[in-house]
C-alpha cells in the first residue's frame, strides 16, 4: 500500500474520518491557485495529495511519496537559493535516494529501491529542493506497446487528467503533468523521448520544457533512447521551469552526451522579466495546427497575442516525410534494447528482470500486466539486432528533423523559433482499445533532432487544455525559455482550472 507519508500525517494530525472528509472537501475546491501562489509547505501538499490522489476524484498520479519529506523540508531551512524548501515530484523512471522504489511503472521494478540519486536529483538537493515522492507514468515511459492507454501503469494503475477526469493525461509523464496541475507539489520532473513532457504538460494546462538532449544527465534514469531521451520540469510557469533548469544542467562524465553542457549552461532565469518579442521572427507551422476548428481558433489567438507583443510571423507551409517517423521508430526499438538493458544489468540488488528479454518473460507470467494491452513494441525492439539498418536509420532521422528540418526552417525563412499547438485537447481515456488523440503539432521535430522544445499554455478547448510548441536550435534554450515568458505575459486566453470532474459535469 503506497503513501507512506500521506498516511502518517493524516494519522497524527486529522484524527478522525470526519476531519479527514472536511479537509478532502476543503482541499479539492482549492487545488490550484496559478503560477503565483504561495509557497506551500510539506505537510500541505501531502494532505492534499490524501484527499484528491489518494481519495476523492482519486487522479492517482502519484505512486508514493518520500518518509523523509518533512524531515528535508527542514533541513532545507539552512539553504539559501530560489529553490530551498520547494517541494516537487519525480517521474517514476528516475532514481533517488530516499526508501522509494524506481518501478518505471512496471511489478518487475516494484522494490527495486536503488539508495542512489539521479545526478541532476542530488543537485536539486543541495539547491535546497525537497523530494515530496514519485509521480506514475505510462508504463516503461510508453514504450511497451502501440496500443497502449497513456497514464496507465501496473505499478500505479490510470492516472486520471484533472481538467476532465475522464480524459487523458497524455504520456509518458502523466503523473507528473496531472499533479502539478492539481496542486500536488510546486514543480515536478518528467522525462520525454518523443512528447512526454510536452504533451502532456499540453493536456493538463501547465508549463512543460524539454531542453536539448545532452544538457541534462541521463544517468540513473530507466531509458528507451540515448539519441532522444532527456529530463526536464514541469511546471506552473516559464520562470518556475527556468529555475529548475538553471541547477540541472550540466556535464557527467557518466553521459557522453552531456559533454558541452557545462560550456553551455547558464542562469536561464536571468532576463526573464524583460524577455520581448518585438522585431523577433517567428515561423508558423500552419499545417502542423491540425484541423480541428476550436484547436485552430486557439492557435490563431495565440498568433495574435504574439503579435500585439511585437513579433513578426511568418507563415510556414511544409510537410515532414513519412521517413523520418519511420527511421526514428527503427533507432528507439534498437536502442531500446541495448541501453534498456545495460541499464537494468547496472541496477544494484537484485531485481527479477536483467534485460529486455526478461521484462518480455515477467510480463507473460503476471497476467495484471498484459490484462489492458500487450507488449508488441517491446517483442519488436528484442528482434531488432540489424545494427547496420538502426546506423542508416539514426543518420536518415537526424538528417530530416535536423539539419533538413528545424536548422533549415529557421535559416529559409529568417525566424528564430517555430511554433505550433502542441496537440490536440485530451481525448477520452480508452483502456480497451487504447489512445484515440487527434493528429496535430509537430515536436516530434524538436524530440529527433534533440533540440529544445517548450510548451506554454494557450488556453482551452470547451474547457480541455492547449499547450503552444516553441522549438529553437540546438543549445538555444535559453532563448526559447525566454520567447515562453515572453509569450506567457502577453496572453490573453483565459486559462482553464482542474474541474476534479467528469468532462462536462
Amino acid at each position: 500500500m503506497r503513501r507512506t507519508a500521506a498516511q502518517l500525517w493524516r494519522t497524527s494530525f486529522l484524527g478522525g474520518n470526519r476531519m479527514r472528509i472536511l479537509l478532502g472537501t476543503l482541499l479539492a475546491a482549492a487545488t490550484w491557485a496559478g503560477p503565483a501562489c504561495a509557497q506551500e509547505s510539506v505537510s500541505t501538499y501531502l494532505a492534499r495529495i490524501a484527499a484528491i490522489d489518494d481519495a476523492g476524484p482519486k487522479l492517482n498520479a502519484v505512486i508514493v511519496t518520500n518518509p523523509a519529506a518533512l524531515a528535508a523540508e527542514k533541513a532545507a531551512r539552512g539553504v539559501a537559493g530560489p529553490l530551498a524548501g520547494k517541494a516537487i515530484l519525480v517521474k517514476d523512471n528516475i532514481e533517488t535516494k530516499d526508501a522509494m522504489a524506481t518501478t518505471a511503472g512496471s511489478l518487475a521494478l516494484k522494490d527495486n529501491v536503488t539508495g542512489r540519486d539521479a545526478p541532476f536529483i542530488a543537485a536539486l538537493r543541495a539547491a535546497g529542493v525537497v523530494i515530496l515522492g514519485k509521480t506514475n507514468l505510462s508504463e516503461w515511459a510508453n514504450i511497451r506497446s502501440g496500443a497502449s492507454s497513456s497514464g496507465w501503469s501496473g505499478v500505479g494503475g490510470q492516472t486520471k487528467n484533472p481538467h476532465a477526469l475522464d480524459r487523458s493525461p497524455c504520456g509518458s509523464s502523466s503523473g507528473s503533468g496531472a499533479a502539478i496541475a492539481a496542486g500536488l507539489a510546486w514543480a515536478a520532473i518528467g522525462s520525454e523521448t518523443d512528447g512526454s513532457i510536452t504533451c502532456p504538460a499540453s493536456v493538463n494546462g501547465i508549463v512543460g520544457f524539454k531542453p536539448t538532449v545532452g544538457l541534462v544527465s541521463r544517468t540513473h534514469v530507466a531509458p528507451i533512447s540515448h539519441s532522444q531521451d532527456t529530463v526536464g520540469p514541469m511546471t506552473t510557469s516559464v520562470r518556475d521551469a527556468a529555475l529548475m533548469l538553471t541547477v540541472m544542467a550540466g556535464s557527467d562524465a557518466a553521459d557522453p552526451a552531456t559533454a558541452e553542457a557545462d560550456a553551455r549552461k547558464g542562469d536561464y532565469a536571468a532576463g526573464l522579466a524583460a524577455a520581448s518579442l518585438k522585431g523577433v521572427r517567428i515561423g508558423v507551422l500552419r499545417k502542423q495546427a491540425g484541423t480541428h476548428p476550436g484547436l485552430i481558433a486557439l492557435f490563431d489567438a495565440a498568433l495574435a497575442d504574439l503579435k500585439r507583443a511585437g513579433a513578426q510571423l511568418v507563415e510556414i507551409s511544409v510537410d515532414f516525410p513519412p521517413e523520418m517517423g519511420r527511421d526514428e521508430y527503427a533507432v528507439l526499438l534498437y536502442e531500446l534494447r541495448s541501453d534498456l538493458g545495460a541499464y537494468l544489468r547496472a541496477l544494484p540488488g537484485k531485481p527479477p528482470i536483467r534485460s529486455l528479454a526478461d521484462a518480455i518473460a515477467f510480463n507473460k507470467a503476471n497476467p495484471a500486466e498484459l490484462r489492458w494491452f500487450g507488449q508488441d513494441t517491446f517483442e519488436e525492439a528484442e528482434a531488432m539486432t540489424d545494427e547496420a539498418v538502426y546506423q542508416k536509420a539514426r543518420e536518415n532521422s537526424l538528417r530530416l528533423a535536423g539539419r533538413e528540418g528545424i536548422d533549415k526552417l529557421l535559416a529559409e525563412h529568417r525566424v528564430s523559433f517555430l511554433v505550433a499547438p502542441i496537440g490536440a485537447p485530451a481525448w477520452p481515456i480508452d483502456l480497451v482499445t487504447g489512445d484515440h488523440s487527434i493528429d496535430a503539432g509537430a515536436g516530434n521535430l524538436a524530440a529527433i533532432a534533440g533540440y529544445p522544445h517548450l510548451s506554454v499554455p494557450m488556453g482551452a478547448v470547451e474547457g480541455l487544455p492547449v499547450g503552444l510548441s516553441i522549438m529553437g536550435a540546438k543549445w538555444d534554450d535559453a532563448r526559447v525559455l525566454n520567447a515562453g515568458a515572453a509569450y506567457e505575459r502577453a496572453r490573453t486566453a483565459v486559462l482553464a482550472k482542474p474541474s476534479l470532474k467528469r468532462w462536462g459535469e
